[in-house]
C-alpha cells in the first residue's frame, strides 16, 4: 500500500517507539466452537428449564456452574457489550465431564438427538430424514467441538472483540463472567487495561485500516494474526499509573465511556508525539 507523506510520518512515529503485539506478554485465543450452536447455546428460558429439571440441589448447583453466559461477536461494542441473555453448556472436552453427573443436561441434549450431536462426521437416517453429525473428532457426543484447554482463562478479566466489525470494538470483561463464542476473540496478559485503550484508539483504528484484511463489504476482519501485527507503544510506569487510575474510574462508573475514549486518544497522540495536523488527519480518516 502506498502511503501519503503525512501517513508515512505517522507510521514512522508509531514504529519508532512501538512494539508489535506478538512481542508482548499476551495470549490471544478464539472463542468457543461448539459444532452445533442450536444445541449448546441456549436462552435464559431454556437454562431455567434445565435447572428446574435437576433432581437434587447438588445437581442444580453443578449444572448452574456448567452453564455460563456467552458473548457473540455481534454483542460486543466499543468499551462495552450487550449480552443477549444467551448461555453456553460448557462441556469442554479438556474438563473430562461425566455426563451422568448432569442428568438434566444429558436429557436436554438427548432431546436434540444424539445422531446430530455425535462427533463422527457420519450421516444418519432418522425418521426418513438425513441427519449429519458434527465433524469427526475424538470428543464425546455431549462435549463441545473445541477441546478448550485454556478454559480457566474464561473466569479472568480479559479483552474481548468480534472478528468482523466496521471499526475497532474492543470491550473488557472486568469480572471474567463471559465465555466468548467462535465469532469473537479474547486477550489476556500484561497491561491489558492499557491495551484496551490502545486498541480502541483512533491511532490503532487508522493503523489497522492499513494492515487489516477487509471483507469487501465495508468491514474488517480483526483476526488474531493481524491483531498481533499491530504496533503499540509501551508506557512508562508513570503513564501506566495515570492510565490505570482513569481505567478504574471507568470501571466503577466515575468516568463515562465518552470521556475515557477522549482520555485514551489524547494519551496515544501524546505517546507518539503526533502533530496537530497528523491528529486531524487520523480523525478525518476514521472508519465511519
Amino acid at each position: 500500500m502506498i502511503l501519503s507523506p503525512i501517513e508515512q510520518s505517522i507510521r514512522r512515529k508509531i514504529e519508532s517507539i512501538g512494539t508489535p503485539l506478538k512481542d508482548w506478554d499476551i495470549n490471544i485465543y478464539r472463542g468457543v466452537l461448539t459444532g452445533y450452536n442450536d444445541a449448546f447455546i441456549i436462552s435464559t428460558e431454556k437454562r431455567d428449564e434445565i435447572l428446574a429439571n435437576c433432581q437434587t440441589e447438588g445437581e442444580r448447583v453443578r449444572t448452574a456452574e456448567l452453564i455460563r453466559p456467552i458473548l457473540r461477536g455481534r454483542d460486543i461494542k466499543r468499551y462495552e457489550y450487550e449480552w443477549a441473555d444467551l448461555w453456553i453448556i460448557a462441556t469442554f472436552p479438556s474438563r473430562h465431564y461425566d455426563i451422568e453427573s448432569y442428568p438434566a443436561v444429558k436429557n436436554y441434549l438427548l432431546s436434540i438427538g444424539i445422531e446430530r450431536l455425535e462427533q463422527t462426521g457420519e450421516t444418519h437416517i432418522v425418521n426418513g430424514k438425513k441427519i449429519k453429525a458434527r465433524k469427526k473428532t475424538s470428543n464425546e457426543w455431549f462435549e463441545t467441538q473445541d477441546s478448550i484447554s485454556y478454559w480457566e482463562d474464561f473466569s479472568k478479566p480479559k479483552i474481548i472483540w468480534g472478528e468482523i466489525s466496521d471499526k475497532s470494538k474492543f470491550a473488557f470483561d472486568f469480572l471474567g463472567e463471559y465465555i466468548p463464542e467462535a465469532t469473537s476473540f479474547y486477550m489476556k496478559g500484561e497491561c491489558i487495561e492499557y491495551l484496551l485503550s490502545a486498541l480502541n484508539s483512533s491511532v490503532s483504528e487508522w493503523l489497522f485500516s492499513k494492515v487489516g484484511t477487509t471483507t469487501g463489504v465495508g468491514t474488517i476482519r480483526w483476526k488474531k494474526y493481524t491483531i498481533e501485527q499491530l504496533i503499540v507503544a509501551k508506557l512508562s510506569t508513570e503513564q501506566l499509573n495515570t492510565h490505570l487510575a482513569a481505567f478504574n474510574d471507568l470501571k466503577v462508573g466515575k468516568m463515562s465511556i465518552t470521556d475515557f475514549e477522549c482520555f485514551s486518544n489524547k494519551l496515544m497522540y501524546d505517546v507518539y508525539k503526533l502533530t496537530s495536523d497528523e491528529i486531524q488527519y487520523i480523525e478525518n480518516q476514521q472508519i465511519v
